[in-house]
């Protein structure tokens, strides 16, 4: 796919984010990205040039509303500006059969649909976007790249739940997900940290959604989420693990139905839910409310167990990374989870934190943290390029 592009689509619930990448190098080159947010009312478009600099602001109103529509504007708008000659899109699930990104075509878009009850909040959008943009392009070549494959070869104790084995035989398993990002910290981690590259490493992806990732020389082997993305560490509005129990006593002595108890476990819980106030780590910091600080204590307080956890699975710890939107401008919630994993032999260096990194830690600390961002974007133009080269 020489000197040809990208269009790389990450399509949520109610945004639709793009980047636009130019494969003419070793690496794929990006030259704009944007975002339509509010897609299902009133969508607001902006795009950015290169270094950031803003080229196009727009509200599209409401009759441009819906996941279609605004795939519509985007590649109208696009054609001022380039010619698409591929799409990449982030899936979040790809099931056990899906563990490396695939062309996509009408039979894999209804296998892929199949397993929307796995991931109720990213699934169907996903999808939305490819099968939009083949009806506005029949014909363009689309890669599906999915959040599940860099955790596909975990090892069977990390993927199995204890039950019995006819359930795992039809899938219910320990999946994981953000695994576009997690590939993309090992692809980078022999430039930025080679001390640690080849070593034991815990990822943190702390955004939104949120979960943490063992590498061992770069190979996921075991993660915080499991079956569904509801799973491991609170969220913004996602509750994390919890005992099995509450479910049963919601639906038993509650007489919560299964879509009243999901609407609790995926939308009014977590960073929200225990606060009252917002899902938003922003507002939970600059808040003086004690709920608010309870959240934040409790959001910390997970990951301080988890990256316990996960050194367990990896039999030792050399480094530890945070990424993602609360990993990378939170500077507060970096020092406390470094600060609490000082008995692991990690010193926060106050300076480089607040600075951004990428080394969070002293020199002569036993175990180092880092600050990389991710960009998953990148991970998907490369596999785009790749697969239809």
């Amino acid at each position: 796919m020489a000197e040809q592009t990208i269009l790389v689509i990450n399509a949520g619930s109610s945004s639709l984010k793009f980047t636009v990448f130019v494969n003419d190098g070793p690496e794929p080159r990006q030259t704009l990205h944007g975002q339509i947010e509010r897609i299902t009312t009133r969508p607001r478009f902006d795009a950015h040039g290169p270094g950031g600099t803003l080229d196009k602001e727009l509200d599209l109103g409401t009759e441009r509303s819906g996941h279609a529509a605004c795939l519509a504007f985007l590649l109208d708008w696009l054609k001022g500006h380039t010619t698409i000659h591929a799409a990449g899109h982030r899936v979040v699930h790809g099931g056990t059969h899906f563990r490396q990104p695939v062309r996509v075509t009408s039979e894999i878009l209804d296998d892929l649909a199949t397993l929307t009850p796995l991931a109720p909040l990213h699934q169907p959008h996903n999808l939305a976007a490819i099968r939009a943009l083949e009806g506005i392009y029949p014909g363009l070549p689309q890669v599906a790249c999915f959040d599940t494959a860099f955790h596909a070869n975990k090892p069977p104790v990390a993927s199995v739940f204890p039950l019995p084995k006819e359930l795992t035989a039809t899938g219910v398993r320990r999946y994981g997900f953000h695994g576009l990002s997690y590939e993309y910290i090992a692809r980078v981690l022999p430039r930025v940290a080679p001390e640690i590259a080849e070593g034991r490493v815990v990822v943190a992806h702390l955004g939104s959604g949120a979960s943490m990732c063992a590498m061992r020389r770069g190979q996921g082997i075991e993660t915080t989420m499991g079956l569904s993305t509801v799973d491991g560490l609170i969220m913004g509005t996602r509750c994390g693990s919890i005992d099995p129990g509450v479910i049963m006593f919601l639906a038993q002595e509650r007489g919560l139905s299964l879509e009243e108890i999901r609407e609790i476990l995926y939308n009014r819980s977590g960073l929200k839910g225990v606060s009252g106030i917002s899902n938003d780590m922003r507002e939970l910091l600059k808040s003086s409310d004690p709920d608010a600080t309870l959240a934040v204590d409790l959001f910390v307080y997970r990951i301080r167990q988890q990256v316990g956890a996960l050194a367990a699975a990896l039999e030792g710890i050399d480094g530890l990374v945070l990424t993602a939107g609360i990993g990378e401008h939170a500077p507060i919630i970096r020092q406390r989870i470094i600060t609490a994993s000082t008995w692991m032999g990690m010193h926060l260096d106050p300076v480089a934190n607040n600075a951004g990194g990428p080394r969070l830690t002293t020199a002569d600390s036993p175990v180092s943290a880092w600050m990389i961002p991710t960009n998953e974007e990148m991970m998907i133009a490369i596999h785009t390029r790749d697969l239809l080269a």
